[in-house]
């Protein structure tokens, strides 16, 4: 891949879009080879992911504008439909996604973040929609997920305004969980993937199905969707140890990792 970086550390992994020239900006073959990293990630051994771009000045700049200029109604649509297919199953995989940005989310880089499970920023990042300033509207998910995360009120300020907001005011309206230094960004975000890896891992990704399918059900529904995955973990010889484990009131043993069974 040319743009793609892709890199297993232990029991968790870390993806970085590397075009670094074009502020790692979303054209059809990165977002291609984003796709294909995603075939690429062995669920097996793999607990947690972790999303970055390359350098210190941009995370996702957003789409390529100038791949953009010329597109008719639907190549648009082609091009949105593209972008949301390949988001939707970046926040659909089955292990938790933490991104880690360092510096612009513009746009689709907005988009993109908003797509993993977790944010974390550095100090310089920046964060916006600037999508009608340029004549159209968010296209890889901006309208759905941004109000879903910071509220409804919220998102169409910055969307109708596309107006850049800072990391501070980032963490304030709830877009990131947490600032950091530009050096300390990559070891804390891999220190939380560390620490998310070492739970019992079809816990975690039943936590995960959990709370997406649940958000797009009512509440009746999505206790039922919890219910089933809590059941299933008693099938499990994660469940059976953990338990175990906690039972043993000598604890004579050291707890070994969970096996992801």
């Amino acid at each position: 891949m040319e743009y793609i970086l892709y890199e297993q550390k232990g029991d968790y992994a870390l993806l970085t879009i590397q075009r670094e020239k074009a502020l790692n900006a979303l054209n059809s073959q990165v977002l291609d080879e984003l796709n294909g990293a995603l075939d690429a990630i062995d669920l097996d051994t793999v607990r947690c992911l972790i999303l970055t771009g390359a350098g210190s000045k941009s995370f996702v700049a957003g789409a390529d504008i100038g791949e953009m200029s010329t597109l008719t109604k639907a190549q648009g649509e082609a091009f949105g439909k593209k972008g949301n297919d390949i988001f939707r199953r970046l926040e659909t995989l089955p292990i938790p996604v933490i991104a880690a940005v360092n510096g612009f989310a513009l746009g689709g880089g907005c988009e993109l973040a908003m797509s993993c499970d977790i944010r974390i920023c550095s100090d310089n990042a920046v964060f916006g929609q600037p999508e009608t300033g340029l004549g159209i509207t968010p296209g890889f998910g901006g309208t759905q997920r941004l109000a879903r995360i910071v509220g409804v009120g919220m998102a169409k300020q910055m969307i109708y305004t596309a107006r850049n907001i800072k990391a501070d005011e980032a963490y304030r309206i709830g877009l990131v969980n947490a600032v950091y230094p530009q050096e300390e960004l990559l070891p804390a975000a891999e220190k939380l993937a560390g620490t998310i890896a070492k739970n019992a891992p079809i816990a975690v990704r039943s936590c995960k199905k959990a709370i997406n399918e649940g958000l797009d059900a009512d509440m009746d529904e999505a206790l039922v969707i919890e219910e089933k995955l809590f059941g299933g973990c008693f099938e499990t010889e994660d469940q059976r140890y953990g338990m175990a484990f906690f039972l043993d009131k000598n604890k004579e043993k050291v707890k070994e990792p969970f096996r992801n069974r």
